[in-house]
């Protein structure tokens, strides 16, 4: 298990964000978190503070392999190789990979990994529509019912990173549909598993992650009004640590590092 960080370490994780992002009883008592998607964005960016914070991090992603220490930067993550695109296969590399470094729980999985599409709904190949549901909404499923019963015995808390666009986002049809059925899900197992797992959803507005990029989005300066992955990562943290059982991080969240980048004339 990862040994206390320095005090320089703290001051990195806090930095920019109050105080509470972390308490001391999360750095006295370490974890098991089990973080998806763990290799770009938001889903990166808690693994480095989750790992930075003691807690012992399973990271997935779909890349066969990655450089942990180059990465990450902390001796505690873990890498696994779980493409969601084949979610039983996914689900099982997850238990694989607690039984290979034989760890109890999760005590907590985090259920970030999800993929998209933009443009007019009737353009969008059906493979793509396809990917996404099977992506953003098969996998999650199939890797919840895979953790439910080491979750159970861990009395643990289950996340789903969601998206503010599963109110309904115009050009992102099958990506916003996944992210509503999503919280039904969340809704439901809540309620099935109350007293048992936390359950929660947290739904970040604009970030800026490589997702824009990689689905042909060209968003210029309009991107700088989007939350850096850092600071959604942050708010993350903090609203499962309050056990928060639903949470939207809006648009008007992200523009607070704006003000603080004019200030410090890092714009």
């Amino acid at each position: 298990m990862a040994g206390r960080p320095t005090k320089k370490q703290d001051d990195d994780v806090l930095e920019g964000f109050p105080e509470d992002v972390f308490d001391r009883d999360d750095r006295q008592q370490s974890k098991v978190v089990v973080i998806t998607g763990a290799t770009d964005g938001i889903g990166l960016e808690l693994a480095k503070l989750y790992s930075r914070a003691t807690h012992l991090v399973i990271a997935t992603g779909r890349k066969t392999s990655v450089d942990e220490k180059a990465l990450f930067g902390g001796a505690s993550v873990f890498y696994f190789r779980a493409d969601q695109a084949d979610p039983n296969r996914a689900a099982a590399n997850i238990l694989k990979a607690l039984d290979e470094l034989n760890l109890p729980g999760p005590d907590l999985c985090i259920l970030n990994a999800a993929m998209g599409w933009t443009g007019p709904f009737w353009e969008e190949p059906p493979e793509t529509v396809h990917d996404q549901i099977t992506v953003n909404i098969t996998a999650q499923i199939a890797i919840a019912h895979a953790l439910a019963p080491r979750l159970k015995a861990a009395k643990g808390h289950l996340v789903f990173i969601g998206s503010t666009a599963q109110k309904g986002a115009p050009g992102f049809a099958t990506y916003a549909a996944t992210k509503a059925a999503l919280d039904g899900l969340a809704r439901s197992l809540w309620a099935e598993w109350l007293g048992e797992v936390m359950v929660s959803t947290i739904h970040p507005g604009p970030t800026r992650t490589a997702m824009h990029s990689k689905v042909g989005l060209k968003l210029g300066a309009v991107r700088l009004l989007f939350m850096p992955a850092k600071r959604a990562a942050k708010a993350i943290i903090r609203s499962i640590r309050k056990r928060e059982r639903r949470r939207l991080l809006t648009r008007t969240y992200g523009w607070g590092s704006i003000f603080t980048r004019v200030k410090e004339d890092r714009l």
